[in-house]
């Protein structure tokens, strides 16, 4: 059975698109395609480093700010280009210090993404889609359906906008970049800040996780042009490493992604460890077999050497059984993964219960018995009912 994919945005050439519509959002462009537009309109290539510096590395995003740039160059890009599009449309604290976002685009459109401190990390969840196709029976996210995809300048804004709340509310050392070098060691073309101004930003994000509202892996080249553009020196810089794409699982797409010569984390979202089971809870899953799939997910860590991570909500009564323990430990060492397993957050109107502790950790024992590696993953900011897609949910009912 084929599996239909939301249909792309027409982006596949952003420099030129932006000849045709203004403005150019430019978190989503990368430093290539910005050399190649500013040339083509008649300015100096190189001036897409010093851009590049001001938005990644010094937070700018007045161009009026970016002085060593001419008059002349600041007045056109002021005309034409764009760094920040969204509007925050609401905020929400954590008594645990996570906070959410609630960003409007100016088509109306509205999508969440969450910082997430946990001692000297700071980890970004950023969404994939204005809402989710896979209409997982027990998250918020998919309610409302899909409304549209989210361009790759969309996704990395979610993570521009969290990591500007990091650099003004947190402090700690630089955390290395991608290769191993820290901000300080690195200044980019001409007009390259300097290491405070360097040291101000870039150290802040440590974790980015592609696990907020929407399937990844349906809006494929947006969401790999936000990876390169995350994980890219004169980008955010983030180590491939630390970047985490979680999804219910497309074969084909997984094994397109592991040639893409990116070191990132794939997180297989299973929920459940059989056929049947897995095709009631993610009504997607229909037209995937799981055999299929999990030889997607062996096929990721033959090319790219990094182990998937299978993810698994635990619902209590539904999955959380000794024998769907069992099931899931023979998944697990079939593909030498590791398990994150998370407890239901409830969702109103949702005939799901969240599991003790106590049955939690047993399931999380009777995993590890069996030779599997598998963490219980805490739930952060449920007094705001920071659960994923609650935020927007909300937002779009109280409407």
């Amino acid at each position: 059975m084929h599996v239909p994919l939301p249909r792309q945005p027409a982006v596949a050439n952003r420099a030129a698109a932006a000849h045709a519509a203004a403005p150019l959002h430019l978190l989503g462009v990368a430093r290539e395609e910005l050399r190649a537009w500013l040339a083509a309109a008649g300015h100096d290539a190189y001036r897409a480093d010093q851009i590049l510096s001001w938005i990644y590395r010094r937070q700018t995003t007045n161009f009026d700010d970016m002085t060593d740039l001419s008059k002349g160059l600041r007045a056109w890009l002021t005309e034409r280009a764009a760094v920040l599009r969204s509007t925050v449309l609401r905020e929400s604290a954590s008594a645990d210090g996570t906070r959410k976002l609630l960003l409007g685009w100016p088509d109306g459109a509205s999508v969440e993404t969450v910082w997430i401190p946990a001692g000297d990390r700071n980890t970004v969840c950023v969404s994939s889609q204005v809402g989710c196709p896979v209409g997982c029976r027990f998250c918020a996210s998919g309610l409302e359906g899909v409304e549209r995809n989210l361009t790759a300048g969309e996704i990395v804004e979610q993570a521009v906008r969290i990591g500007r709340l990091v650099a003004a509310g947190s402090a700690g050392p630089p955390v290395p970049l991608a290769g191993g070098i820290t901000p300080a060691d690195r200044g980019i073309g001409r007009g390259a800040p300097s290491d405070p101004e360097v040291r101000r930003y870039a150290h802040r994000l440590s974790n980015i996780v592609l696990m907020g509202m929407g399937e990844p892996l349906a809006n494929y080249r947006e969401v790999v042009q936000a990876i390169r553009i995350l994980n890219a020196p004169w980008g955010l810089g983030v180590g491939a490493r630390k970047i985490t794409l979680s999804t219910v699982g497309l074969p084909k797409q997984i094994r397109q992604l592991a040639r893409e010569g990116l070191q990132i984390n794939l997180a297989l979202s299973l929920h459940a460890p059989d056929e049947q089971l897995r095709r009631e809870l993610i009504p997607w899953a229909r037209g995937i077999k799981l055999a299929d799939l999990l030889e997607a997910c062996g096929y990721y860590f033959q090319q790219t050497g990094r182990e998937v991570t299978l993810e698994y909500v635990l619902l209590a009564g539904v999955n959380d059984l000794p024998r769907h323990a069992q099931a899931l430990a023979h998944i697990a060492k079939r593909l030498r993964a590791n398990v994150n397993l998370l407890r239901y957050n409830a969702v109103a109107g949702l005939p799901y219960a969240r599991p003790t502790a106590q049955a939690a950790h047993r399931f999380q024992a009777a995993l590890r018995r069996r030779g599997v590696n598998a963490h219980i993953r805490p739930s952060r900011g449920t007094d705001v009912q920071a659960a994923c897609g609650q935020l927007r949910r909300q937002a779009v009912t109280s409407a």
